[in-house]
This record gives structure tokens, sequence and C-alpha cells, in this order.
């Protein structure tokens, strides 16, 4: 019997069992993929947002504004890459500075600080590869660019650290409640638990309908992205956002916070909660859209082009807290844009309901703080030779692209929480993120992962039991 069960271990999930496992309670986290971060949470923006955009008194403008102004120590803390970079919202002619001032009134109501509209001059100033045709912008220097794989992966392990018992390949198939403690099913058998936290994305709709009377429904919105590589990561230094719209923030252009540039996304009306293929003709609206923002896309530095789903509530907004009539049931439901800026912010609350509902208590000896990591790209010349002195692996290159050791590699199986995937590995260490793709380091990173997991290399996957690269034996196969 489990205290808590969290379903999902995207960035909200992994963050309420990072802030939950502050309590003295047994906690699972059950998630139906092999790792963390491996729907929404790996395919998005990886924006946080100045908190200007949301409207006032929804619980997204108090998450988004929370969320941001922790985020700098957060990232500090937990070793993510972040970079409070400031936002620009363009507009190209004199008729969107209306909207831009109602823009401008939201963010100063919700409690963003800095705002400011500003001319030509100064925006040319901020960022000379401007369309020449901007006039106006609203300026938000608190806005930021995080890791969203590290803002996953990073409170993943603490809560790892802590006792947190991880599921994965574990799909929840019902809930039911029995004798004041719930069932939950699984194709992995059944768990018992006290209380349930909801942070299944795109699909906490239908753990809410299977226990709730209170109906709710997800209406996922796909995106599509256009990564370009590191070579022009610099081409603006702000996020580059165009005037909004009802179907979102439109696209935007942005440096990331491991310096390739970022393109998308759009807004498709797709509700297949499977669906995060790309199309030709989305990545050239995203194209031809961000061409209304920057003086030139350079398409020719494009690397690869991704989609992600957002889970849009039909209410618009977050839902969160406990369930009217079920009691020991929380949601986490709906958790669109800003969700990646308000994860933490969430995440706190989300688990002083539960241990309130719990009569938990703070539990002593509390690990706050990641194992260490290392990025040896990063690295100066002095640093990487004492390095490759401790240890001759620091000198052994797997993935050239990014400057990625086997001592690097090594390191992301063996965290807490470690990688058991190619995916796995390259969220945690960026091995396969650079120009090539992993075209040269994915068989090496395969071999690797067979060796230290002790496992036959046909058993391992891209990123789920139906990825795996191999089936057979040359020879055998001759």
């Amino acid at each position: 019997m489990f205290d808590v069960i969290i379903i999902g271990a995207g960035v909200v999930g992994a963050n309420i069992a990072a802030e939950m496992a502050r309590y003295d309670l047994k906690i699972a986290v059950l998630e139906k993929h092999s790792d963390v971060c491996e729907e929404t949470s790996k395919a998005n923006s990886g924006i946080a947002h100045s908190g200007y955009d949301a409207l006032p008194g929804t619980l997204k403008a108090k998450y988004n504004v929370i969320g941001n102004k922790m985020m700098k120590d957060f990232c500090e803390r937990l070793q993510i890459p972040f970079k409070q970079n400031g936002s620009l919202i363009i507009s190209l002619t004199d008729e969107g500075i209306p909207k831009l001032e109602e823009l401008y009134d939201q963010g100063i109501k919700n409690g963003v600080e800095q705002l400011r509209i500003i001319g030509k001059e100064e925006i040319f100033s901020l960022e000379p590869n401007l369309n020449p045709e901007v006039k106006h912008a609203l300026y938000a220097p608190t806005g930021g660019i995080v890791d969203p794989f590290q803002l996953t992966i990073g409170p993943a392990e603490i809560a790892c650290q802590n006792g947190t018992k991880f599921f994965f390949d574990t799909e929840v198939t019902n809930i039911r409640k029995e004798n004041g403690h719930f069932i939950v099913t699984t194709n992995k058998g059944d768990f018992q638990t006290k209380a349930i936290v909801n942070a299944a994305g795109v699909f906490s709709d239908d753990i809410n309908n299977w226990i709730s009377e209170h109906k709710k429904k997800i209406m996922p919105r796909k995106g599509e992205y256009c990564l370009f590589d590191k070579e022009v990561g610099d081409m603006v230094h702000s996020t580059i956002f165009q005037l909004p719209t009802p179907k979102g923030k439109g696209v935007l252009v942005t440096p990331t916070a491991e310096g390739n540039l970022l393109v998308g996304p759009n807004s498709l009306g797709k509700y297949d909660k499977e669906d995060t293929m790309t199309s030709a003709e989305g990545l050239d609206y995203v194209l031809e859209t961000a061409s209304q923002s920057v003086a030139k896309v350079p398409t020719k530095f494009i690397i690869t082009g991704f989609a992600g789903l957002r889970a849009s509530e039909e209410g618009g907004d977050f839902v969160l807290g406990e369930a009217e009539d079920v009691p020991g049931f929380f949601n986490a439901l709906g958790i669109e844009s800003p969700g990646l800026t308000a994860a933490p912010a969430i995440a706190i609350d989300m688990a002083k309901w539960v241990a309130t509902y719990l009569h938990a208590n703070l539990r002593e000896n509390y690990i706050d703080k990641r194992e260490k990591l290392v990025r040896f790209e990063q690295l100066g010349n002095a640093e990487r030779q004492k390095l490759f002195l401790s240890d001759p692996e620091y000198g052994h290159v797997i993935c050239r692209c990014e400057l990625v050791t086997l001592a690097e590699i090594k390191n992301a199986i063996h965290r807490p929480l470690g990688a058991t995937t190619v995916d796995g590995i390259k969220r945690r260490t960026r091995a396969g993120s650079g120009r090539c793709q992993g075209g040269f380091c994915s068989p090496r990173v395969l071999e690797i992962l067979a060796q230290e997991l002790k496992k036959d290399p046909r058993e391992i996957e891209k990123f789920s039991e139906k990825s795996t690269y191999l089936v057979g034996f040359d020879k055998d196969m001759l």
C-alpha cells in the first residue's frame, strides 16, 4: 500500500514527486513509457514565460508568475540549464499597439515586473536580425529559456534519491475506490494507495473520468517545430513572439538553453492523443511565419523537426486540486503552456494539499540537490585535463557533435533513475542532439547501454519496447 501514487512522469509529475518526497510518505510514480519526459515534456519550446499572456485571476497567471520568479534559483540548485534572456512580442504595424498595451496591462495585473513597450530603435539595438518592418514590441526582461528535459529529469532524480519508487512501462487502465483507498489497475497488475495525483498530460481527462462524476475533456493541439544547428544559435538573443492569436502564442523564434535556434510551433486541432508526426506543410508554415519575425530564416542549418501535443482543457485553464466528489484524488490536469514554467510552483502547492489530506509531516534528511553533473563540452581545457587525469574515459569522445564522452554516458546510465534507452541518453547528455542527429554516435551508445545494463544489444530500445534497433546477428541472418 502506497500513501501516494502519481500518474505520469512528465515535467509536472516529476516536480510533484520531488516536492512530495519532502514529506514522510511512501510514494510511487506510474509511467506508461520507458523513461521520464517521454510525451509533451520532451517536445515543447523550453520557454520560461514571464506571465503577461495569461488572463488575470486564472491559475495559469498565478502559477506562471510564481514559477518564473523561482526558476533561476531552482535551476541553479538542480544543475538545469537556464538563461533569463528576455522576450519580445513584436508588431509590424501601428495597429498592433492596442494589443501590446492590453498584454502590458495583463502582465502588470499578474505581477510581472519590468515590462515595457519599446520602439524600433531599442528593438534593433537588442535584436539586429529582426525583420526590418518591426515597429513596436512589448519587452519582458524576466522571460527565460530552460532545458525541458533537465527540468523533468532533475526533479525525478531528486524524488528517486529520496525514496520515491518509479514504475516504468506501467500503463494505468482503470481506477476504483474501495474501503477508503484506491486500487489502480495497470498492465503490470494492481497498485493500492491512499491518494492519487493525476499528472497524465493529454490523458489526464481519461484518468479523472474513471473516478469522478465531474467529467473533464482534453482537446490536444499539435505544434510542429524546426530545430537549427548551434552555428546559428545566436541569431536572436531574446525569445521573439508575434502577437498572439486565439489559438496560442504563435510561432516563435528563440535560442534554446543549450545553444541551438528553435522555430515554432504552429497550432493544429489534432484530437488524436498519439499523433506527434510532423508534416511538410506544417513545417513550411512554421518557417514561412517565422520569416515575419526575422530578416532571414537560416533554413540550410535545420537539423531536425519534431512535434508535441498541448493538453488543452476545454475550460481554458489549469485544473488543480482535489476532486470535489472523490476525497484523496488530486488533479494536475490541462497543464498546457505556461505549464513548463509553472510546474515547480504547482508542485509545491500540490504536495502541501496531499500532505494535509494524509496528515503527513516533513521528513528528516531530505536531499534537495542532484548528484554532480559533468558537461565536458562546456569546460575549459584545464578542467578537461583534470577530469581526464582522474578518469581516462573523459578522453574518449562518443558524440562528436556535442563532445559527449564515454564517462558522461556511463554516468547517465548509473545515476539515480538512470537512462535505459538511446533517447534517455540523448536527453541526459545530448549525445545524438547535434548536427548529425545521432548518425555517428547512436550505434556506440547502443553498445554502451548493452554493456552497462548487461543486456543483449537486440533488447536496447530507442524509446520504448516497440523501438528496438536490431533484429539479429548478420551471420544468423545470412
